[in-house]
């Protein structure tokens, strides 16, 4: 009972900051576009996008101007959890990675270790579709690979979801967005994980291939 009458003044001085921010910088924005000889440029639209943000805040967890997006731990952690549940995640890493070049940089440099990760992924996926004939043609990117991928069955559409989630999330530190400090930990279990996991479907997918072909090139060989 002592709780609830405290609730509204901290509300309302946060509501009364949002409307005034967002009122300034709108006033800013169209002071910029009037005086003088003023079009609308990165500046107007930056003040523009500061008026908007305190009303997106439930939404936005972390846009910084002018960096970028930030890549949060606790997406990826979600991502992972994800991953888990639709059988993506091996139980435990194979030995063979148990040592990736990405996992020693990972607490020196977060960023760059997810890089290296989501090049492992891709490396993985391109193996898929060539395995099922999927990019005899031309070499696809990520994002093609888990379409098509999806559209021949070798991934359901949650899991073709999950990672392109996933990689999504990987590019934004590929292109320098700032990551999580946490985020070294998350690619030192999750990353060796998931690649166990796509090299047994590579390897599966493989003996299948070679089993279906086997057979037919013995029978025509002359005897």
């Amino acid at each position: 009972m002592d709780q609830s009458p405290n609730a509204k003044p901290e509300t309302l001085p946060l509501k009364k900051l949002r409307q005034v921010v967002s009122l300034g910088a709108l006033l800013l924005a169209l002071a910029h576009v009037i005086w003088p000889q003023l079009a609308i440029d990165a500046v107007a639209l930056a003040l523009i996008v500061i008026a908007i943000l305190p009303w997106l805040a439930p939404l936005v967890k972390s846009l910084e101007l002018p960096g970028g997006w930030k890549v949060e731990f606790q997406e990826l952690q979600k991502a992972a959890s994800r991953a888990e549940s639709a059988g993506l995640l091996a139980a435990e890493p194979s030995e063979k990675e148990a040592a990736f070049s990405f996992q020693s940089i990972a607490t020196r440099d977060p960023n760059l270790a997810l890089a290296g990760l989501r090049i492992e992924i891709e490396k993985r996926l391109s193996s898929l579709a060539e395995i099922h004939g999927l990019n005899s043609r031309r070499a696809m990117g990520v994002g093609q690979a888990l379409r098509a991928l999806a559209q021949a069955e070798v991934l359901s559409n949650e899991e073709r979801s999950i990672l392109a989630d996933m990689v999504n999330m990987l590019n934004s530190a590929v292109h320098g967005a700032e990551v999580d400090s946490r985020a070294a930990a998350w690619a030192i279990d999750v990353g060796p994980r998931l690649l166990t996991s796509l090299d047994e479907r590579v390897s599966e997918a493989q003996r299948l291939t070679n089993h279906s072909t086997g057979p037919a090139q013995k029978a025509a060989q002359p005897g």
